[in-house]
């Protein structure tokens, strides 16, 4: 059990870190890519034959599509289907699925097989190459997390706004927003179950040494930042409809600062000193400031509907913290894009287009009908707290999928040593 650094020569040429990822709706980590394992020599005298192959060729196809796909997954403009009309992202998740419930085998009732293959991957993001494990969950652990991040690019593709059919400003479809809240709770439902029902399995010496992009913080925070990226799908949805009220798009927006306050707690305390861990941390502040711009504003429109001095004054106090919070999450937005590896932010659309306009006129407005309703300019101190909403948004539960029947057969065989693998 451990770990171990290898040289660049021995990644076998799929490795490539680029220095531009493209348009950035969504944050997607770099990819953690499998390496080849040797089943046979590890397993022989303990699993079938038959078993060992169909591991094998389950894990050589996601090694050979999760190296093709990490030199193209950032490639935001690319074509994304293959010759049969599949996307390359689903066929990947769908091999990831196939073999989890071959894997599970091998931790099945704890059996010792978890101890007997030793599992590798690459890391996209940091400069330690490859980290191999004897232990089997460290492989679960992997594996959730390349579908959560497998996820989280569908959901950016689906976000990046497309020019209408009126080609008055470019935007996401309908269909588009909708899909993407579906799939962002899926990535949080991947993320959630490996935090709560697999870093546990994991011995506290392994965990220690788990690369920092599985460490449980930036697992939470991934997780966390779909859930606020879910709400601020909702929220733009909100803003246009016409039965929405304004106390609902509040609720959406102060659920959406704890969603991105939480996460940028997960990561506050990590060694994120690579240039993709600081990339993320500047996601995470920037959408946290553009929550509170948010927050405020609709803060703001509901104190200033108050008929006393007081809540006219918090009201006009509220939206200058939203304007102020709005220019800061500006200037954020372009530290983020500065960060290596390079990106670029797609055209306005949704909620941001819509409170790039109003939160500068109504601040304005708001300010000078308070100065002429009462006859004196005041200095309006600090913004008032914002409203405390529980999270409504939760991530879709995920449960590791039952052991593939295949693994009974092997128990009559009596391939399996001295501890029994039995179906989970």
């Amino acid at each position: 059990m451990g770990c171990l650094v290898s040289t660049p020569k021995d990644t076998g040429g799929n490795r490539r870190r680029p220095g531009s990822i493209g348009e950035v709706s969504v944050y997607v980590p770099g990819l953690r890519i499998p390496k080849p394992v040797d089943f046979s020599q590890s397993l022989s005298g303990h699993v079938s034959k038959t078993l060992v192959e169909r591991l094998t060729a389950m894990r050589t196809r996601i090694v050979v599509m999760a190296g093709q796909e990490a030199l193209t997954i950032t490639r935001t403009r690319r074509k994304t289907t293959t010759q049969h009309g599949r996307s390359t992202l689903a066929d990947l998740h769908q091999a990831l699925e196939d073999y989890l419930p071959v894997l599970l085998g091998l931790v099945s009732d704890g059996s010792q097989l978890q101890f007997k293959v030793q599992f590798i991957w690459v890391n996209q993001e940091d400069d330690a190459e490859e980290t191999a494990m004897f232990n089997a969950w460290y492989e679960v652990l992997s594996v959730l997390h390349l579908m959560a991040v497998l996820s989280l690019s569908q959901a950016n593709l689906l976000l990046l706004p497309r020019t209408s059919a009126d080609f008055y400003q470019p935007k996401a479809s309908e269909e588009s927003r909708r899909g993407s809240i579906d799939i962002f709770l899926k990535a949080a439902g991947y993320l959630d179950c490996a935090v709560r029902h697999v870093l546990p399995r994991l011995p506290s010496e392994l965990r220690r040494n788990l690369p920092v992009d599985l460490a449980e913080g930036v697992l939470r925070a991934l997780c966390l930042q779909a859930l606020g990226q879910g709400v601020d799908i909702q929220l733009g949805m909100a803003i246009d409809s016409t039965k929405a009220t304004l106390a609902v798009k509040r609720r959406l927006a102060c659920e959406m600062v704890k969603y991105w306050q939480q996460a940028q707690d997960n990561l506050m305390n990590l060694p994120l000193s690579n240039g993709w861990g600081e990339k993320h941390r500047h996601f995470v502040k920037w959408k946290y400031v553009e929550a509170k711009a948010a927050a405020y504003y609709y803060h703001g429109l509901i104190l200033d509907e108050g008929n006393t001095e007081k809540s006219h004054g918090m009201a006009v106090a509220a939206l200058q913290a939203a304007d102020e919070y709005f220019e800061e999450s500006k200037k954020a937005c372009e530290v983020f894009n500065a960060a290596h590896p390079l990106s670029r932010n797609p055209p306005l659309w949704g909620t941001m287009k819509y409170l790039s306009e109003k939160i500068p006129k109504d601040t304005s407005s708001k300010v000078r009908i308070n100065r002429d309703l009462y006859s004196h300019e005041k200095n309006m101190g600090t913004p008032p707290t914002l409203p405390d909403f529980a999270l409504a948004l939760k991530p879709n539960e995920y449960q590791l999928p039952p052991v593939d029947p295949s693994w009974n057969e092997n128990v009559q065989l009596g391939h399996i040593g001295t501890n029994e693998v039995k179906r989970g």
